[in-house]
């Protein structure tokens, strides 16, 4: 006889992402591993979601999880941000594979503890957050080791960069990547300055950020987020729009396993 129990939605679920991800060739071992949580997957994940997808603190993702009958803690919220968020941002960025082939790079102040720090953010011609890395300086060493970690990560160079014209960009181009087109013109850069406003929201959202470290692993999340759900509606018809937003759904409940 046959135990007709297992054949539940969640295990049925459950099998059948195993078979999806044997015949993508991914290690089992890779998967999101939600073992010893009280709650299920579909409201960790959502809950991150929630968390990067929106300018909304933690107590206030509390409350929305409330109004629907989930009883939790905002330090729960928080334990589940910083475990999965880093997680799923790092499948995101597999899946998504490298960027365009035009960047523009700009650096913004951030103050945390009373210390400035400088954020480098790198964009392609689509408005795509490529890479970021928080930094104490912007000499020309800085520039070098942003620039070191944007090649790695998208594993070849642009046709064309486009920057400010602080010198530290053109200092560490000409000796890292010498063959491509650098634009300094005035206003040219706009796309990469536009590209902050939507992580200064959340920053005096969350009063500012504790450590440079936490700073760090939170854009690195919010921008391949803001990546995944930012469609331009502006840009669309109706229609076009629900189908892309659909599929962004679609992506992250892949990138989540959450079925």
């Amino acid at each position: 006889m046959f135990d007709l129990s297992f054949f539940t939605r969640r295990n049925v679920l459950r099998v059948l992402s195993t078979w999806r991800q044997i015949a993508d060739n991914i290690p089992m071992n890779s998967l999101p591993n939600y073992r010893g949580y009280r709650f299920p997957p579909e409201i960790i994940s959502h809950t991150v979601w929630l968390y990067h997808r929106f300018t909304l603190s933690l107590r206030d993702i509390e409350d929305l999880l409330a109004e629907r009958n989930v009883i939790v803690s905002y330090e729960s919220i928080r334990q589940w941000c910083n475990r999965f968020g880093l997680d799923y941002a790092k499948r995101l960025r597999k899946r998504r594979g490298p960027g365009g082939d035009r960047w523009f790079l700009d650096e913004v102040t951030v103050s945390i503890q009373g210390r400035r720090q400088y954020l480098w953010r790198a964009v392609d011609q689509d408005g795509d957050v490529l890479d970021i890395l928080l930094q104490s300086r912007k000499d020309k060493r800085a520039a070098k080791r942003f620039f070191r970690k944007l090649l790695k990560g998208q594993e070849r160079t642009p046709i064309e960069l486009t920057t400010d014209k602080l010198p530290s960009y053109g200092a560490a181009k000409r000796k890292m990547m010498p063959s491509v087109v650098h634009c300094q013109d005035k206003y040219a850069n706009n796309r990469a300055e536009v590209s902050h406003e939507h992580t200064r929201e959340q920053e005096r959202q969350m009063r500012g950020f504790a450590s440079s470290g936490q700073a760090q692993w939170f854009l690195s999340v919010h921008g391949q987020v803001h990546n995944l759900f930012r469609v331009g509606r502006h840009l669309l018809r109706a229609v076009n729009y629900r189908v892309l937003r659909g599929r962004a759904f679609a992506t992250w409940q892949e990138v989540t396993c959450v079925q």
